[in-house]
């Protein structure tokens, strides 16, 4: 039986050699890796790096997007008992320092001539990257390095190495087992350095297979990997299940075809974060919006329809005969025309994870027939630790405990994690092992919440974020900062939020606009803007962001333990918070700390009752250029509700 990636790989070239295992489209045309073509390209990769010098036990980072010559990099290292460290494509030089200095790294394997110029920039402070191999070389006919050399020339001499040593590979592969090391991830880092939590092969594989028994997951499954490869999310759909299954993964062939791609490939198996959901919904009722009046009123009017029909579909209710039909005409003019658009014609099983999902959001998918569905899960978790059953997918919960996972509540609310696929540990950092790991298996999740009572996890916030509000009339009062960002940011119109309150008076926030929708928006009511700091301090736009934090604050108010958390002032930032200026983590979570230093005279500015504020904002532009964008900006109150008591 197969214990190891490598192992898993083989066993499906044997048994289905002709079977597509992976598809990249180059040049609009989709070229397509069989079972057989992989194991070959593995091999002679594995014996490249052997032959260069990799050993067992070292670290291997991998630098780039999807791309069937990186997967196989991975799978080749690990045959060699290597670790493959995947490493985001997007992150500035300065970021894949730490990385590459904690885990010792030799051996670089990038993508394209943006990843080499980092790898080359970073070099005098990494002295010990001696091998950096590149797979795209467009751009690098000149480039005369020590060291850097075309991932086609190291297949070329593996390929001539492994015909030498016809028994290396084999022997190599079949030396590893289940509880070596298999890969490293690193964090995101949002309060310091970066840790890399290491998996085995057990750890990732045990999880892998528990999704794909919850969701009957098989080999005829078509994945469309374009999420980052660094990010475990991605790492255990398009790789560690894709593994498991023997599926087709499909790699977009740039950032900018995903859409198109995703309707060409049509996935029977999806994931994604809550803001592509987003994204896609947003971009549905802007085209609506811009529609004509007939096609309007039948999308609104079959739109009621769903709502009141398709998630009772979804959940195997009943659901009356007339209502049945009249679902069933508007998936003929509208649902299907619309999943179709979408690139969702075929899915089965849609996940999102990573942050709340709003409800609308939520209802809107199922509506129309998508099994979108949540889960909950960590890198150190290995993702699956809670997934929704197909008829309790619920917007408010993240999913009952999936095969062989325990959980409990701590008395400070937080959730404990008991599993198989726990993290073997922090790298070269027992404290903070020893601070999430307890000595009989639980596992620290940080995060607050609780067990409902249909047996669903419910999150609340990070545990060291929820925090009092102290003094004013809510003197006491829970505050739950991401709660509050979350339900913000629900809204089409809001991208990005930043909720202070702990330890003060009252809940203040910090906003990003979505620029493209507020920019339809604007430009469907005739108001004229010059850009998104132009746009973002409109008084219109600020009182269409004024609404919906009220819509936000008078829900609030209907829950006695939340109702101290409404937002009593809010203020539109002049620019998009960005991973490159440090503000977000590149899993896109707000660094609070961070922006609250860097943004301190606006975090004055609200707490000290001002209307306006002015503030100049270094920033880092694409080609590694910085510069400043400044703004006098308003701060605006928002309306708070009385707080609904319970009954009696």
């Amino acid at each position: 039986m197969p214990t190891t990636f490598p192992q898993l790989m083989l066993k499906h070239a044997a048994e289905r050699p002709l079977a597509p295992a992976l598809r990249e489209k180059i040049y609009g045309i989709w070229q397509t890796t069989t079972w057989s073509d992989l194991s070959r390209l593995v091999a002679s990769v594995a014996c490249g790096l052997h032959q260069a010098g990799l050993q067992r036990g070292e670290h291997v980072i991998v630098v780039g997007s999807n791309r069937p010559r990186l997967y196989a990099t991975m799978l080749a290292a690990q045959s060699l008992g290597a670790i493959p460290v995947p490493l985001y494509q997007d992150a500035a030089a300065a970021e894949c320092v730490f990385p590459i200095t904690n885990a010792e790294v030799h051996f670089a394997v990038v993508e394209d001539q943006e990843q080499v110029d980092k790898m080359l920039e970073v070099r005098e402070q990494c002295p010990q990257l001696s091998h950096i191999i590149y797979d795209n070389p467009r751009g690098l006919r000149k480039y005369k390095e020590d060291g850097l050399a075309s991932l086609e020339d190291l297949i070329a001499a593996g390929a001539a190495f492994g015909q030498q040593h016809p028994q290396l590979f084999a022997k190599e592969v079949q030396a590893a087992v289940s509880a070596d090391v298999a890969a490293m991830f690193f964090t995101s880092g949002t309060t310091g350095n970066p840790k890399g939590v290491v998996h085995t092969h057990g750890s990732l594989i045990d999880r892998a297979e528990a999704g794909a028994e919850f969701d009957q997951l098989t080999h005829d499954e078509d994945v469309l990997a374009y999420m980052p490869p660094a990010w475990i999310g991605q790492n255990i759909f398009s790789y560690a299940q894709w593994l498991v299954c023997g599926y087709v993964v499909n790699c977009p062939e740039s950032a900018a075809t995903v859409t198109i791609d995703l309707k060409e490939i049509g996935p029977t198996y999806y994931f994604a974060p809550p803001r592509v959901f987003e994204g896609m919904l947003t971009s549905v009722m802007i085209r609506m919006e811009d529609a004509g009046s007939l096609k309007r009123k039948l999308f609104h009017a079959f739109m009621g329809v769903a709502k009141k029909v398709g998630p009772a579909l979804m959940d195997g209710q009943s659901v009356g005969l007339l209502d049945r039909l009249v679902y069933g005409l508007g998936n003929w003019v509208i649902y299907g025309p619309l999943r179709n658009n979408m690139g969702f014609s075929r899915v089965r099983v849609a996940y999102t994870a990573g942050e709340a999902i709003g409800p609308d959001l939520f209802i809107f998918f199922r509506s129309i027939g998508v099994n979108i569905k949540q889960l909950y899960g960590s890198t150190e978790t290995a993702v699956f630790v809670c997934l929704q059953p197909d008829n309790q997918a619920r917007a408010d919960t993240v999913g009952v405990p999936c095969k062989g996972v325990e959980i409990k509540v701590a008395a400070n609310g937080e959730i404990l994690v008991k599993s198989p696929g726990l993290l073997k540990g922090y790298y070269k950092n027992q404290k903070a092992t020893d601070e999430v790991l307890t000595a009989d298996g639980w596992y620290h999740t940080s995060d607050a919440g609780f067990i409902d009572s249909h047996g669903h996890l419910k999150i609340i916030d990070r545990v060291k974020d929820v925090g009092r509000i102290q003094g004013g009339v809510n003197d006491g009062a829970m505050f739950a900062p991401k709660y509050v960002e979350n339900k913000l940011k629900f809204f089409p119109h809001i991208k990005e939020v930043v909720a202070y309150g702990d330890q003060r008076e009252k809940v203040c926030v910090m906003l990003n606009i979505d620029f493209d929708a507020v920019g339809n928006w604007a430009e469907r009511r005739n108001l004229p803007y010059a850009g998104y700091t132009d746009l973002a301090q409109k008084p219109e736009v600020y009182q269409l962001i004024q609404e919906c934090v009220e819509k936000v604050n008078a829900d609030l108010a209907q829950d006695s333990l939340l109702a101290g958390s409404q937002v009593a002032r809010f203020l539109i930032l002049h620019k998009e918070l960005d991973a490159d200026d440090g503000e977000l983590t590149r899993t896109n979570k707000v660094r609070r700390g961070f922006i609250a230093d860097k943004y301190k005279p606006l975090v004055d500015g609200l707490y000290e009752g001002k209307t306006e504020q002015y503030i100049e904002t270094v920033v880092k532009f694409e080609d590694g250029r910085s510069g400043s964008v400044s703004a006098i900006l308003k701060i605006s109150d928002a309306k708070t509700f009385t707080p609904v008591k319970a009954a009696a």
